[in-house]
Protein backbone atom coordinates (compact mmCIF):
# COMPACT_ATOMS: atom_id res chain seq x y z
CA UNK A 1 0.00 0.00 0.00
CA UNK A 2 1.46 3.36 -1.19
CA UNK A 3 2.13 6.57 1.45
CA UNK A 4 -0.65 8.54 0.07
CA UNK A 5 -3.43 6.00 0.13
CA UNK A 6 -2.60 4.96 3.36
CA UNK A 7 -2.72 8.60 4.73
CA UNK A 8 -6.26 9.04 3.25
CA UNK A 9 -7.37 6.11 4.20
CA UNK A 10 -6.06 6.60 7.97
CA UNK A 11 -7.76 9.60 7.74
CA UNK A 12 -11.04 8.56 6.03
CA UNK A 13 -10.95 6.30 9.27
CA UNK A 14 -10.67 8.83 11.86
CA UNK A 15 -13.23 10.78 10.28
CA UNK A 16 -15.57 8.27 10.42
CA UNK A 17 -14.69 7.30 14.52
CA UNK A 18 -14.86 11.59 15.12
CA UNK A 19 -18.70 11.72 13.35
CA UNK A 20 -20.12 7.90 15.32
CA UNK A 21 -18.72 9.92 18.64
CA UNK A 22 -20.70 12.93 18.04
CA UNK A 23 -23.63 11.32 16.80
CA UNK A 24 -23.14 8.81 19.77
CA UNK A 25 -22.77 11.93 21.95
CA UNK A 26 -25.55 13.85 20.46
CA UNK A 27 -27.80 10.37 20.93
CA UNK A 28 -26.78 10.61 24.78
CA UNK A 29 -27.94 14.47 25.06
CA UNK A 30 -31.28 13.99 23.23
CA UNK A 31 -31.98 11.21 25.89
CA UNK A 32 -31.03 13.00 28.86
CA UNK A 33 -32.75 16.02 27.62
CA UNK A 34 -35.70 13.59 26.59
CA UNK A 35 -35.66 12.06 30.34
CA UNK A 36 -36.04 15.71 31.92
CA UNK A 37 -38.41 17.24 29.98
CA UNK A 38 -42.03 17.24 31.88
CA UNK A 39 -44.30 14.29 30.48
CA UNK A 40 -47.66 15.13 29.43
CA UNK A 41 -50.48 13.81 31.50
CA UNK A 42 -51.04 10.84 28.66
CA UNK A 43 -47.70 9.80 28.89
CA UNK A 44 -47.46 9.39 32.65
CA UNK A 45 -48.30 5.98 33.52
CA UNK A 46 -45.75 4.87 36.16
CA UNK A 47 -45.96 1.26 37.85
CA UNK A 48 -46.70 0.61 41.21
CA UNK A 49 -44.02 -0.85 43.47
CA UNK A 50 -46.95 -0.69 46.40
CA UNK A 51 -46.89 -4.46 47.13
CA UNK A 52 -50.03 -5.29 48.77
CA UNK A 53 -52.33 -8.66 47.94
CA UNK A 54 -54.41 -8.63 45.23
CA UNK A 55 -57.54 -10.88 44.40
CA UNK A 56 -58.72 -10.22 40.91
CA UNK A 57 -61.79 -11.80 40.81
CA UNK A 58 -62.87 -12.60 37.04
CA UNK A 59 -66.12 -14.76 38.36
CA UNK A 60 -68.71 -13.02 40.41
CA UNK A 61 -69.04 -14.72 43.96
CA UNK A 62 -73.05 -15.32 43.34
CA UNK A 63 -75.12 -15.46 40.05
CA UNK A 64 -76.16 -11.76 38.85
CA UNK A 65 -78.21 -9.51 36.95
CA UNK A 66 -76.68 -7.35 34.18
CA UNK A 67 -79.78 -4.55 34.14
CA UNK A 68 -77.80 -2.18 32.03
CA UNK A 69 -76.62 -4.36 28.58
CA UNK A 70 -76.75 -3.53 25.28
CA UNK A 71 -76.95 -6.13 22.16
CA UNK A 72 -78.44 -3.91 19.43
CA UNK A 73 -77.38 -7.13 17.19
CA UNK A 74 -79.64 -9.52 19.52
CA UNK A 75 -82.11 -10.62 16.11
CA UNK A 76 -79.53 -11.92 14.08
CA UNK A 77 -76.35 -12.95 16.36
CA UNK A 78 -75.60 -16.21 18.14
CA UNK A 79 -77.12 -15.76 21.36
CA UNK A 80 -75.74 -19.31 22.49
CA UNK A 81 -71.87 -17.75 21.70
CA UNK A 82 -73.36 -14.17 24.13
CA UNK A 83 -74.45 -17.21 26.82
CA UNK A 84 -70.98 -18.66 26.99
CA UNK A 85 -69.68 -15.67 27.77
CA UNK A 86 -72.10 -14.51 30.53
CA UNK A 87 -71.48 -18.48 31.70
CA UNK A 88 -67.71 -17.25 32.21
CA UNK A 89 -68.81 -14.20 34.29
CA UNK A 90 -71.39 -16.47 36.30
CA UNK A 91 -74.08 -13.71 34.66
CA UNK A 92 -77.34 -15.29 35.04
CA UNK A 93 -79.52 -12.69 33.20
CA UNK A 94 -78.74 -10.27 30.77
CA UNK A 95 -81.29 -7.37 30.24
CA UNK A 96 -81.10 -5.37 26.97
CA UNK A 97 -81.95 -2.16 26.87
CA UNK A 98 -81.45 -1.77 23.15
CA UNK A 99 -84.94 -3.74 22.26
CA UNK A 100 -85.91 -1.45 19.89
CA UNK A 101 -82.63 -0.47 18.05
CA UNK A 102 -81.72 2.74 17.30
CA UNK A 103 -84.24 3.48 14.95
CA UNK A 104 -86.66 6.16 15.09
CA UNK A 105 -89.07 4.24 12.52
CA UNK A 106 -92.03 2.88 14.62
CA UNK A 107 -92.39 -0.52 11.59
CA UNK A 108 -88.37 -0.73 11.51
CA UNK A 109 -88.26 -0.67 15.51
CA UNK A 110 -91.17 -2.71 16.17
CA UNK A 111 -90.16 -5.37 13.61
CA UNK A 112 -86.63 -5.26 15.81
CA UNK A 113 -88.15 -5.90 19.16
CA UNK A 114 -89.89 -8.67 17.92
CA UNK A 115 -86.74 -10.00 16.10
CA UNK A 116 -84.76 -9.48 18.95
CA UNK A 117 -87.69 -11.24 21.42
CA UNK A 118 -87.83 -14.06 19.29
CA UNK A 119 -84.24 -15.21 18.80
CA UNK A 120 -84.07 -14.36 22.43
CA UNK A 121 -86.47 -17.08 23.58
CA UNK A 122 -85.59 -19.34 20.88
CA UNK A 123 -81.86 -19.52 22.52
CA UNK A 124 -82.97 -19.42 26.19
CA UNK A 125 -85.75 -16.84 26.96
CA UNK A 126 -85.21 -17.18 31.11
CA UNK A 127 -81.54 -15.50 30.94
CA UNK A 128 -81.73 -12.96 27.67
CA UNK A 129 -84.37 -10.04 29.00
CA UNK A 130 -85.46 -7.24 26.55
CA UNK A 131 -86.83 -3.78 27.73
CA UNK A 132 -88.56 -1.62 24.62
CA UNK A 133 -87.58 1.93 24.00
CA UNK A 134 -89.74 5.21 22.50
CA UNK A 135 -90.14 5.87 19.44
CA UNK A 136 -90.26 10.13 19.16
CA UNK A 137 -90.64 10.50 15.40
CA UNK A 138 -93.26 12.62 15.01
CA UNK A 139 -93.65 13.73 18.49
CA UNK A 140 -95.80 16.77 18.94
CA UNK A 141 -98.10 14.90 16.90
CA UNK A 142 -102.23 15.02 18.48
CA UNK A 143 -101.93 11.56 18.81
CA UNK A 144 -98.35 10.25 19.55
CA UNK A 145 -98.90 9.61 23.33
CA UNK A 146 -101.85 7.94 22.73
CA UNK A 147 -99.78 5.83 20.32
CA UNK A 148 -96.80 5.41 22.53
CA UNK A 149 -98.81 4.07 25.22
CA UNK A 150 -100.61 1.53 22.83
CA UNK A 151 -97.39 0.15 21.63
CA UNK A 152 -95.77 0.26 25.09
CA UNK A 153 -98.61 -2.56 25.92
CA UNK A 154 -98.23 -3.84 22.78
CA UNK A 155 -94.57 -4.67 23.93
CA UNK A 156 -95.07 -5.79 27.09
CA UNK A 157 -97.44 -8.48 26.13
CA UNK A 158 -94.91 -9.33 23.39
CA UNK A 159 -92.62 -10.04 25.79
CA UNK A 160 -90.52 -7.09 26.96
CA UNK A 161 -89.94 -6.15 31.08
CA UNK A 162 -89.35 -2.61 31.25
CA UNK A 163 -88.56 0.77 28.82
CA UNK A 164 -85.51 2.14 28.61
CA UNK A 165 -84.87 5.49 28.36
CA UNK A 166 -81.67 6.88 26.93
CA UNK A 167 -79.95 10.28 27.66
CA UNK A 168 -81.42 11.71 23.60
CA UNK A 169 -84.15 13.17 25.92
CA UNK A 170 -83.49 16.02 27.30
CA UNK A 171 -80.75 16.64 24.87
CA UNK A 172 -81.56 18.41 21.29
CA UNK A 173 -81.03 15.35 19.29
CA UNK A 174 -84.74 15.22 19.85
CA UNK A 175 -87.20 17.86 19.06
CA UNK A 176 -91.14 18.10 18.51
CA UNK A 177 -93.53 19.16 16.04
CA UNK A 178 -92.17 22.74 16.49
CA UNK A 179 -88.38 22.04 16.62
CA UNK A 180 -88.00 22.34 20.17
CA UNK A 181 -85.79 20.40 22.64
CA UNK A 182 -88.14 17.49 24.27
CA UNK A 183 -87.57 18.10 27.87
CA UNK A 184 -87.62 14.77 30.16
CA UNK A 185 -90.39 16.48 31.91
CA UNK A 186 -91.99 17.33 28.97
CA UNK A 187 -96.11 16.58 30.16
CA UNK A 188 -96.50 14.79 26.59
CA UNK A 189 -94.67 11.80 28.17
CA UNK A 190 -97.16 11.77 31.58
CA UNK A 191 -99.11 8.88 30.17
CA UNK A 192 -96.11 6.46 29.46
CA UNK A 193 -94.70 6.90 33.16
CA UNK A 194 -98.08 6.35 34.34
CA UNK A 195 -98.74 3.57 31.94
CA UNK A 196 -95.61 2.26 33.25
CA UNK A 197 -96.16 2.26 36.56
CA UNK A 198 -99.71 0.68 35.66
CA UNK A 199 -98.10 -2.23 33.77
CA UNK A 200 -95.93 -2.80 36.54
CA UNK A 201 -92.96 -2.53 34.96
CA UNK A 202 -89.49 -0.47 35.76
CA UNK A 203 -88.62 3.03 33.62
CA UNK A 204 -84.58 2.66 33.38
CA UNK A 205 -83.87 6.58 32.43
CA UNK A 206 -80.21 8.06 31.65
CA UNK A 207 -80.50 11.58 31.70
CA UNK A 208 -77.79 13.82 31.00
CA UNK A 209 -73.74 12.91 31.33
CA UNK A 210 -71.13 13.48 33.61
CA UNK A 211 -71.61 17.00 35.43
CA UNK A 212 -68.30 17.85 34.64
CA UNK A 213 -68.68 18.05 30.97
CA UNK A 214 -69.99 21.33 31.34
CA UNK A 215 -67.08 22.55 33.03
CA UNK A 216 -64.29 24.42 31.09
CA UNK A 217 -61.94 22.39 29.67
CA UNK A 218 -59.09 23.31 31.87
CA UNK A 219 -56.52 21.79 33.82
CA UNK A 220 -58.99 21.60 37.26
CA UNK A 221 -61.17 19.82 35.24
CA UNK A 222 -60.82 15.91 36.57
CA UNK A 223 -62.15 14.93 33.48
CA UNK A 224 -59.57 16.80 31.58
CA UNK A 225 -57.88 13.60 29.73
CA UNK A 226 -61.79 12.04 28.68
CA UNK A 227 -62.80 15.40 27.28
CA UNK A 228 -59.54 15.77 25.52
CA UNK A 229 -59.72 11.90 23.62
CA UNK A 230 -63.49 12.65 23.67
CA UNK A 231 -64.28 15.97 22.76
CA UNK A 232 -67.57 15.26 20.87
CA UNK A 233 -68.53 14.75 24.82
CA UNK A 234 -68.07 18.44 25.78
CA UNK A 235 -70.70 20.59 26.07
CA UNK A 236 -70.82 24.30 26.80
CA UNK A 237 -72.63 25.82 29.68
CA UNK A 238 -76.24 26.07 27.81
CA UNK A 239 -75.49 23.22 25.65
CA UNK A 240 -78.91 22.37 25.41
CA UNK A 241 -79.56 23.31 28.94
CA UNK A 242 -77.33 23.00 32.11
CA UNK A 243 -76.77 19.85 33.88
CA UNK A 244 -78.52 21.31 37.03
CA UNK A 245 -81.46 22.01 34.87
CA UNK A 246 -81.52 18.66 32.95
CA UNK A 247 -81.45 16.94 35.98
CA UNK A 248 -84.35 18.81 37.56
CA UNK A 249 -86.39 17.73 34.91
CA UNK A 250 -85.46 14.22 35.49
CA UNK A 251 -86.32 14.25 39.41
CA UNK A 252 -89.72 16.37 38.64
CA UNK A 253 -91.08 13.09 36.46
CA UNK A 254 -90.06 10.99 39.28
CA UNK A 255 -92.13 13.12 41.66
CA UNK A 256 -94.74 13.46 39.49
CA UNK A 257 -95.54 9.82 39.46
CA UNK A 258 -94.84 8.38 42.33
CA UNK A 259 -96.53 5.00 41.63
CA UNK A 260 -93.95 4.47 38.75
CA UNK A 261 -90.56 2.70 39.73
CA UNK A 262 -87.33 4.62 37.72
CA UNK A 263 -83.90 2.69 37.90
CA UNK A 264 -81.66 5.80 37.50
CA UNK A 265 -78.58 4.92 35.40
CA UNK A 266 -75.07 5.66 36.15
CA UNK A 267 -76.46 6.40 39.96
CA UNK A 268 -78.20 9.57 38.48
CA UNK A 269 -74.64 10.93 37.72
CA UNK A 270 -74.21 11.34 41.72
CA UNK A 271 -71.84 8.77 42.27
CA UNK A 272 -68.89 11.44 43.25
CA UNK A 273 -71.90 12.97 45.77
CA UNK A 274 -73.36 10.04 47.69
CA UNK A 275 -74.36 12.26 50.18
CA UNK A 276 -76.30 14.58 47.77
CA UNK A 277 -77.64 11.01 46.02
CA UNK A 278 -78.81 9.87 50.18
CA UNK A 279 -80.63 12.83 49.95
CA UNK A 280 -82.46 11.53 46.70
CA UNK A 281 -82.85 8.39 48.11
CA UNK A 282 -84.82 9.96 50.83
CA UNK A 283 -87.00 12.26 48.83
CA UNK A 284 -87.85 9.71 45.94
CA UNK A 285 -89.16 6.29 47.26
CA UNK A 286 -89.92 5.26 43.69
CA UNK A 287 -86.72 5.52 42.67
CA UNK A 288 -83.34 2.77 42.80
CA UNK A 289 -80.14 3.43 41.42
CA UNK A 290 -77.83 1.24 39.35
CA UNK A 291 -74.05 1.19 39.65
CA UNK A 292 -72.85 1.88 35.59
CA UNK A 293 -69.74 3.21 34.11
CA UNK A 294 -69.34 4.60 37.82
CA UNK A 295 -67.37 1.79 39.62
CA UNK A 296 -64.73 3.90 39.45
CA UNK A 297 -66.15 6.59 41.66
CA UNK A 298 -66.96 4.39 44.14
CA UNK A 299 -63.55 2.69 44.36
CA UNK A 300 -62.22 6.28 45.69
CA UNK A 301 -64.70 6.17 48.35
CA UNK A 302 -64.45 2.85 49.95
CA UNK A 303 -66.08 3.72 53.44
CA UNK A 304 -68.27 6.29 52.17
CA UNK A 305 -69.63 4.21 49.66
CA UNK A 306 -69.62 1.00 51.68
CA UNK A 307 -71.73 2.78 53.95
CA UNK A 308 -74.03 3.94 51.67
CA UNK A 309 -74.40 0.24 50.11
CA UNK A 310 -75.44 -0.70 53.53
CA UNK A 311 -78.23 1.71 53.79
CA UNK A 312 -79.38 1.30 50.72
CA UNK A 313 -78.68 -2.41 50.30
CA UNK A 314 -82.71 -2.53 48.71
CA UNK A 315 -82.56 0.41 46.31
CA UNK A 316 -79.41 -0.76 44.18
CA UNK A 317 -78.94 -3.12 41.05
CA UNK A 318 -76.03 -4.49 39.25
CA UNK A 319 -75.33 -2.65 35.69
CA UNK A 320 -72.06 -2.71 33.50
CA UNK A 321 -73.29 -0.48 30.65
CA UNK A 322 -70.66 -1.24 27.51
CA UNK A 323 -70.49 -5.34 26.85
CA UNK A 324 -66.93 -5.96 27.60
CA UNK A 325 -66.42 -9.21 29.41
CA UNK A 326 -62.95 -8.57 30.24
CA UNK A 327 -63.91 -5.06 32.05
CA UNK A 328 -66.40 -6.83 34.56
CA UNK A 329 -63.54 -8.17 36.85
CA UNK A 330 -63.06 -4.45 38.14
CA UNK A 331 -66.81 -4.03 38.91
CA UNK A 332 -66.54 -7.46 40.72
CA UNK A 333 -63.17 -6.44 42.64
CA UNK A 334 -64.40 -3.23 43.79
CA UNK A 335 -67.75 -4.81 45.42
CA UNK A 336 -66.29 -8.17 47.03
CA UNK A 337 -62.32 -7.32 47.97
CA UNK A 338 -60.82 -5.42 50.48
CA UNK A 339 -57.55 -4.95 47.64
CA UNK A 340 -55.92 -1.31 48.21
CA UNK A 341 -54.13 0.66 45.14
CA UNK A 342 -56.06 -0.68 42.02
CA UNK A 343 -56.18 0.65 38.47
CA UNK A 344 -59.59 1.16 37.00
CA UNK A 345 -59.62 -0.22 33.28
CA UNK A 346 -59.33 2.54 31.33
CA UNK A 347 -56.85 5.49 32.19
CA UNK A 348 -59.11 8.28 30.34
CA UNK A 349 -62.14 7.43 32.34
CA UNK A 350 -60.42 7.65 35.30
CA UNK A 351 -57.17 7.69 35.95
CA UNK A 352 -57.00 7.00 39.84
CA UNK A 353 -56.39 4.11 41.78
CA UNK A 354 -59.51 2.50 43.70
CA UNK A 355 -59.94 0.27 46.75
CA UNK A 356 -62.14 -2.94 47.54
CA UNK A 357 -65.63 -2.19 49.44
CA UNK A 358 -65.65 -5.58 50.68
CA UNK A 359 -69.39 -5.15 50.86
CA UNK A 360 -71.20 -8.52 53.14
CA UNK A 361 -72.65 -11.28 51.71
CA UNK A 362 -76.44 -10.55 51.60
CA UNK A 363 -76.02 -7.02 50.28
CA UNK A 364 -73.89 -8.64 47.06
CA UNK A 365 -76.95 -10.83 46.46
CA UNK A 366 -78.91 -7.43 46.65
CA UNK A 367 -76.86 -5.56 44.24
CA UNK A 368 -75.83 -8.77 42.32
CA UNK A 369 -79.59 -10.39 41.91
CA UNK A 370 -82.09 -9.77 44.74
CA UNK A 371 -83.12 -6.50 43.93
CA UNK A 372 -83.58 -6.60 40.43
CA UNK A 373 -85.68 -9.94 40.92
CA UNK A 374 -88.48 -8.02 43.06
CA UNK A 375 -88.35 -4.91 40.54
CA UNK A 376 -88.49 -6.29 36.99
CA UNK A 377 -91.77 -8.67 36.91
CA UNK A 378 -91.44 -11.93 35.36
CA UNK A 379 -87.62 -13.14 36.11
CA UNK A 380 -86.95 -16.64 36.67
CA UNK A 381 -85.74 -16.88 40.13
CA UNK A 382 -84.49 -20.65 39.91
CA UNK A 383 -81.36 -19.40 38.02
CA UNK A 384 -80.44 -18.07 41.86
CA UNK A 385 -79.33 -19.86 45.36
CA UNK A 386 -81.98 -18.43 47.20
Amino acid sequence: MNQPFSRRFSFTLRAVALVSTIFSLAGKVAAQEAAQAPLGFEEYDPVSTLKVEEHVVKRARFPFIDIHNHQPRMPTQDLKELLSQMDALNMAIMVNLSGRGFTQNWDESTEHLKASITNARKTNGSRLVIFTNLVFNDFGAKDWSQRAVKQLEEDVKAGAKGLKIYKSLGFSGIKDEKGNRVAVNDKRLDPVWAKCGELGIPVLIHTADVASFWDPLDRYNERWLELKTHPGRKRGPNDPVPFDSLIAEQHDIFRKHPKTTFVNAHMGWYPNNLKKLDSLMEAFPNMVVEIGAVIAELGRQPRTAHQFFVKHQDRILFGKDSWVPSEYTTYFRVLETEDEYFPYHKKYHAFWRMYGLGLPDEVLKKVYYKNALRIVPGLDKSLFPD
